[in-house]
This record gives C-alpha cells, sequence and structure tokens, in this order.
C-alpha cells in the first residue's frame, strides 16, 4: 500500500519537474519517471528534463502582460522553473528568454540531487501505473501508448492539435552589415535582437516564394488542428498577403539606424544562449521542407548563406478537455488520485505549464503532509494562477489549449482604466496583493528560491516613462 508521504510523478518536463519540486520541498517523497534518454519524442534531442523544445523565450516579463504576471508569482510562490530561468537569463528585451541547454541542465541537477526525490529514468510509461496520488504530466508530447491509455479513460473528449517550431541558425553565418540590432521600443536596455529590414518589394517577394514553396504533408491519420498562437508562418501568409507584416514581421517600435526610418517589415532574430552563438528565427515556426526552408528562408537580408543548426518543424500536442474530464483536483473524474498537470491540461505554453504543475504539487503535498484538502490550497481566483485554474474548470461549446491572457481574470468593475496597459497593470496590483495572503496560507514564502524581481510601482513608472498615461476610467 503506497504510503501516506509518496507520490508519483510522471514524465520530466517543465511541469513534471516543478510539481515533483514543490512537493518535495514540502517533505512529500516523490518517484519521478521519465523516458529519456533510452526513448525521446521526434522533437526531443537532449537527455535532460525541462527540454525546451520550441522557442527559448517565456515571453514578456511585464505586469501589463498576463504572462508576465504569472512569471511574478510563480516567483514569489518559489517556483523551481522560475528560480533557474532568472539565473540563465540571455537578453531578449522586454521579454524573458533563457539558455536553454543551461536551463535545462541545471532543472535536472536541482531534481536528481534533491534528497526527497527518486528518478526512474531509461522507463516508458504505457500505462496509467496503479499507484496513488500520481500525477500525469507527460506534455504536449505524450507517447502514443500513454495517450492512448487515456483516451479510454477520458472517451472521446481527448484531443490533439499540432505546434510548431521555429529555425535556429548558426550566429557566425548571418551577414551582420545587413541587419541591425535593437528591441522593440528600446525595452529591455538593450539591444538583443537581430532585426533584417525588408522593403515592400522584398516582402512581397518573400511571401510569393514561401506559399509556393513545398511543405511537408500531413499524414492519412492527421487533421492538424494548429493552435492560433503558434500558427506556421505559411498558414499565417494563406489569409492575406500582408498578414505577416501586421504579425511575426511587424515593424513597430523598430527603427533602421542606417535610413533613419521604419523599414516595411522586419525579421527578427532573438539570442539562444549567453554567448550569442546562435538565434531563432522569430514566428518562423514553419512545416516546409528543410531544402525549401534553406531557400526560402535565404530570401532575407542578412540570411543568404545561414547555416541552420535546426530546422522548423511541426509535431503533435496532445490535451484533454479538461472542463468535462477532470474534477476540481484535475484528477481523472473516473480515476481518483490520478491527477494531470501541465499542457496536458489544456495549458499552451512554458510558464502556464510549469503553473498547473506547481499548483497541483503544492496543494498535493499539503493534503499529504498536512490533511489540507486540495480545495483550501488553490490561488485565489483573482491571481494569475488562479484565473489560469479557472480557465480548465469552465465549461465551454468548444474547449481549447490557451496562454493565460487578462480576459480570464474577473473583472475590476465599470470604473477600471480603459487603456489595456494600465488596465493590466491594475489587475496585476490586485493580484500580487491576493497573493500575498495565499502565499502565508500555504506556506510558499518559506521556499528559499522566493524572490521579487517585477514590482508594480516600477510598471508605473515604466509606462509613464514612455509617456503612457492613464485614460479617465
Amino acid at each position: 500500500m503506497p504510503k501516506h508521504h509518496e507520490a508519483w510523478v510522471i514524465g520530466g518536463g517543465l511541469a513534471g519537474c516543478e510539481c515533483a519540486f514543490q512537493m518535495a520541498e514540502r517533505g512529500v517523497r516523490v518517484q519521478l519517471w521519465e523516458q529519456k534518454p533510452a526513448k525521446r519524442t521526434p522533437a526531443q534531442v537532449a537527455s535532460t528534463f525541462a527540454e525546451l523544445v520550441c522557442s527559448n523565450s517565456l515571453r514578456s516579463d511585464s505586469l501589463t502582460n498576463a504572462v508576465g504576471l504569472l512569471k511574478e508569482e510563480m516567483r514569489r510562490a518559489g517556483s523551481l522553473i522560475m528560480a533557474v530561468a532568472e539565473k540563465h537569463r540571455v537578453p531578449a528585451g522586454g521579454a524573458l528568454a533563457v539558455d536553454r541547454d543551461k536551463f535545462s541542465r541545471e532543472v535536472t541537477e536541482r531534481v536528481r540531487t534533491h534528497p526527497l526525490i527518486e528518478v526512474r529514468d531509461n522507463e516508458e510509461v504505457t500505462d496509467i501505473l496503479p499507484f496513488r496520488p500520481i500525477v500525469i504530466a507527460t506534455g504536449p508530447l505524450t507517447s502514443e501508448a500513454l495517450a492512448q491509455s487515456i483516451a479510454q479513460k477520458v472517451g472521446h473528449e481527448h484531443l490533439a492539435y499540432y505546434d510548431a517550431i521555429s529555425p535556429i541558425v548558426l550566429a557566425s553565418s548571418i551577414d551582420e552589415s545587413k541587419v541591425f540590432r535593437a528591441s522593440r521600443y528600446g525595452k529591455g536596455g538593450d539591444d538583443a535582437y537581430l532585426n533584417s529590414p525588408l522593403t515592400e518589394e522584398e516582402y512581397l517577394a518573400f511571401v510569393e516564394a514561401l506559399l509556393g514553396a513545398e511543405k511537408v504533408p500531413p499524414r492519412p491519420f492527421e487533421e492538424p488542428r494548429y493552435f492560433e498562437g503558434c500558427l506556421p508562418i505559411e498558414v499565417m501568409a494563406e489569409r492575406g498577403v500582408y498578414t505577416l507584416a501586421f504579425g511575426p514581421l511587424k515593424p513597430v517600435g523598430l527603427m533602421d539606424p542606417r535610413t533613419g526610418r521604419r523599414p516595411f517589415a522586419v525579421v527578427q532574430l532573438r539570442p539562444e544562449d549567453e554567448e550569442c552563438s546562435a538565434y531563432n528565427i522569430v514566428g518562423f515556426q514553419t512545416r516546409m521542407k528543410q531544402p525549401e526552408q534553406r531557400r526560402v528562408f535565404s530570401m532575407i537580408p542578412g540570411l543568404e548563406k545561414a547555416e541552420f543548426l535546426r530546422y522548423g518543424s511541426v509535431h503533435r500536442n496532445t490535451f484533454v478537455n479538461a472542463p468535462l474530464v477532470l474534477d476540481d483536483t484535475l484528477a481523472i473524474r473516473s480515476m481518483p488520485g490520478v491527477h494531470l498537470a501541465g499542457q496536458i491540461t489544456g495549458v499552451e505554453g512554458y510558464v502556464e505549464s510549469a503553473a498547473i504543475g506547481l499548483i497541483v504539487g503544492l496543494a498535493l503535498a499539503r493534503e499529504l503532509k498536512e490533511g489540507v484538502p486540495f480545495l483550501e490550497s488553490l490561488p485565489p481566483p483573482t491571481t494569475a494562477l488562479g484565473s489560469l485554474y479557472r480557465y480548465l474548470r469552465c465549461r465551454r461549446p468548444e474547449f481549447q489549449p490557451s496562454n493565460v491572457v487578462f480576459s480570464m481574470f474577473p473583472p475590476l468593475g465599470e470604473r477600471g482604466p480603459r487603456d489595456k496597459r494600465w488596465r493590466g497593470l491594475a489587475l496585476a496590483e490586485r493580484a500580487l496583493r491576493d497573493l500575498e495572503g495565499w502565499i502565508e496560507a500555504v506556506g510558499a514564502r518559506r521556499l528559499p528560491t522566493f524572490q521579487i524581481k517585477r514590482t508594480v510601482d516600477e510598471e508605473r513608472k515604466e509606462l509613464l516613462r514612455y509617456h503612457i498615461s492613464p485614460s479617465p476610467t
């Protein structure tokens, strides 16, 4: 019989590592099961935990953005993922991007050396193990066998959609005479990005080549259902010839120092590591065949002779219809004690996945060690953590994965600011205030990783510095 102070976690990704760490920090013995390095999914290349298979960016750090607020809440709650990400931050303007290799290696080290975590690697889990409580955090790349096992338990609500990966190029192969360094609006106090400016003529030629390029066709059993926030670049281009100029190639906030003017369109490249030895082509996830990627992307100024370290690709993401098949503890309704965490629950993004791992790990630990019911450890609904949890509990006609957004939050009321940045800051101020009481109640502040990175006062000064005044309420 399982002991009251033990739990199992399946999957060594962001959510699984965060969940296991939170429980272990509170005195719960954890077995962490991971199939790597013996077996990998097509999108995985490393043998370490918490591998970032897509972008190396954890997105905006501003409290006026919902994901920036979510990261700050996680920092204050003692998140392992946030602590390690801060340590291995690379220049990215107003975003948090990390050296993916150093980040993954340190998360692995922190998990493997924790005295209360036993790692069971090289062991593929093909069925739901007969142990309770167990947390399935196998992410968007859940193995076919385990996915089928989950599908049998939850029924036809088990769904899949497709996500895409951007290419990475070697820094030394970029012709820097044709690009300029700048972050959008100068945010972050650095020139993190390389920017390749395109004239309208160059832009139209690029779009034409993109649309005519040969793509990898879906396999007969595949029905691609892309996440709207991560569409392949050719799918965006099919929506209209100028769609990309208002999307990943938008030039707003960027001025070419050589001309003193804003370009018609801009391709941005973001550092992949602290040494800036490689760059990710931002927003260029694609299903083009590799020779076509070399041909089409070489039309971008500065990338004529680019050496690709990784090509763009598409992979399957697996998730369940959480509002229908999970209970309020994020456990499968027909299998109490079998909890889900991370992207498989129906959240989208690195940060959101780790956040669900944090919530489940913390609540389960308090239940096991202190006898506190799971639901009494949930974060307030006014916080980003609480709002993300609520999204997984609200039934809707068609459930789709989502990043955290301010529309998930309870409204401020009729007298809230009209400007979306000031409204976001007001939501953040309320959230961080309510978070403090929750942190004290659940004991999160006792963790050594507790830190404050962003404050409301700092964000307020930032908005005013850019001459963004609060609009009338």
